[in-house]
C-alpha cells in the first residue's frame, strides 16, 4: 500500500528536490500525495494543478489538512524558523514526518521537536542529504576503523555562486527576494558542513566563534541585501579537535561550479581530503563551463531522477513505512530517533554561531568579529540545566 503523504509547503526546495522524489523517482510508486498545504495561494493552486490534487485536498493551513485528510506522513517543507509548529502538530496527530535540514532555526525549537518525538512515539526523519553522499559515508567508515589515528583538526568550505543569494539575478534562484536576508550562510550552508563533520566523527561542540562579512550583498543593485556574504566559524569539540567551517554565497557567477565544497581532516597518522572543489560531471557548452553534481541529482533518460539528494528523503519515507508496519528493530529505531540523528547538535552549533555574531564587535565596516560562545552554557540558557545535561551526558 502506498504511503499517504501530505505536503506542507510547496516552494523552492520542493521545486528543486522533492517534486522529483514524489513523482519521478524509484520511491514514487510507494508514495501517494493525498493533500497539499501552502499559505501562498498561487503556489498552492499551481502545485495542485501540476500534481492533480483535487481542490478539496488543497489547504491554506496545516491544522485543517491534518483534521480533514487521513494521512500516514507529512513532508514539512516550510522555512527553517517555522518547522516546529507543523512538525509538533503532525506528530501529536499520530502522523509521521520527513523534514529537510536543519531540524529547526533555534535550539529551543529543536529541543521541542525532539521532545515531541519521544512523547508521541512517532517517527521523524531529517533530510541531511550529505549523510548519503558516498564520499561522506566512506569517510565515516574509514574514520571509525581508526586507520588514520587520532583526529586533531579539520577545515571545511562550502561556497555558492552569488546568483544563489542575489535577488536581482534572472531567473531568481529562490522565489523570495528576501531569501538571503532571512537566511544566512550559517543556516543554509554551515548546517551542511557542521552536520557532515559530526556525522563522520560523532563529536559534540563545546565552543563556537564566528566572523561574518557583509561586503558584497549590501552592494547589489537595484535590490541590496542586508545579510552576510560569508561566515567563518571556528568550533572546538569535546575531544579538543578544532574544525574551521567557511561558508558563503558570493563566488562570482563565472565560477565553474554552483557550489565549491572541500573538506580536510588532519590526523596523527594521516590526512583525508573530501570533494577537492569539483565534483561529478564536467561540461563545456556555449553557456560556459559547468561541473554538474550528478551524484546529488541525476536525470536519467527514462525521466526518473536519482542521486543521494533523492535517496536520503526517499529512505526516510521507507523507514516510516517500516516503522508503521512494526518491522523496525528497537536498536535501529533508537539510533534513528536519537538527538544526533535528528540533527539537534547541528542546530545547536549553528545557533551558537549566530549568537557569536550578535555578541561581536565591528573592527571595520562590513565585518563582525564574533565573541566566543560556550555551547553548553548557551544550551542551558535555552532549554534549562536538566535538559542541557541530558544532551551532554
Amino acid at each position: 500500500m502506498a504511503l499517504r503523504l501530505g505536503v506542507i509547503g510547496t516552494g523552492s526546495v520542493v521545486r528543486e528536490i522533492y517534486e522529483h522524489l514524489y513523482f519521478h523517482s524509484r520511491y514514487s510508486s510507494a508514495i501517494r500525495v493525498e493533500a497539499i498545504c501552502d499559505s501562498d495561494v498561487s503556489r498552492l493552486e499551481s502545485s495542485g494543478a501540476r500534481w492533480h490534487v483535487p481542490d478539496d485536498r488543497r489547504f491554506l493551513d496545516y491544522e485543517t489538512m491534518l483534521r480533514t485528510v487521513a494521512l500516514d506522513a507529512v513532508a514539512v517543507n516550510t522555512p527553517d524558523d517555522v518547522h516546529r509548529a507543523p512538525v509538533e502538530a503532525a506528530l501529536r496527530a499520530g502522523v509521521d514526518v520527513v523534514l529537510p535540514k536543519p531540524t529547526a532555526g533555534t535550539v529551543s525549537d529543536a529541543h521541542a521537536i525532539v521532545r515531541a518525538v519521544r512523547e508521541t512515539r512517532r517517527f521523524l526523519g531529517v533530510d541531511f542529504h550529505k549523510r548519503e553522499d558516498p564520499v561522506t559515508k566512506e569517510a565515516r567508515s574509514r574514520y571509525a576503523s581508526g586507520v588514520y589515528g587520532k583526529l586533531q583538526t579539520a577545515q571545511f568550505q562550502m561556497l555558492d555562486k552569488l546568483l544563489v543569494a542575489d535577488p536581482n539575478h534572472s531567473p531568481r534562484f529562490f522565489a523570495s527576494p528576501d531569501f538571503a536576508q532571512r537566511n544566512s550562510p550559517v543556516s543554509f550552508l554551515t548546517s551542511h558542513m557542521a552536520d557532515t563533520f559530526m556525522f563522520i566523527t560523532g563529536l559534540k561542540p563545546i565552543e563556537v566563534r564566528a566572523v561574518g562579512y557583509s561586503q558584497k550583498l549590501p552592494s547589489l543593485e537595484p535590490i541590496a541585501v542586508d545579510g552576510y556574504d560569508l561566515v567563518d566559524t571556528t568550533v572546538v569539540f569535546d575531544t579538543g579537535v578544532v574544525c574551521h567551517i567557511v561558508t558563503g554565497w558570493s563566488l562570482p557567477n563565472a565560477a565553474d561550479c554552483l557550489t565549491v565544497q572541500t573538506g580536510r581532516l588532519i590526523f596523527t597518522d594521516g590526512m583525508v581530503d573530501l570533494w577537492q572543489n569539483h565534483y561529478g560531471y564536467r561540461e563545456v557548452t556555449p553557456g560556459g563551463i559547468d561541473n554538474r553534481n550528478v551524484l546529488f541529482r541525476n536525470f536519467e533518460p527514462n525521466g526518473r531522477v536519482s542521486g543521494y539528494g533523492i535517496d536520503c528523503p526517499g529512505r526516510i519515507l521507507e523507514n516510516i513505512v517500516r516503522f508503521r508496519e512494526g518491522v523496525m528493530e528497537a536498536d535501529e529505531q533508537s539510533e534513528l530517533l536519537s538527538a544526533v540523528a535528528l540533527g539537534f547538535y547541528t542546530t545547536l552549533l549553528c545557533e551558537c554561531a549566530v549568537v557569536s555574531l550578535e555578541r561581536g564587535s565591528r573592527p571595520e565596516e562590513g565585518v563582525v568579529a564574533g565573541a566566543p560562545v560556550d555551547v553548553r552554557a548557551l544550551l542551558a540558557e535555552r532549554v534549562g540545566q536538566e535538559a542541557a545535561r541530558s544532551y551532554y551526558a
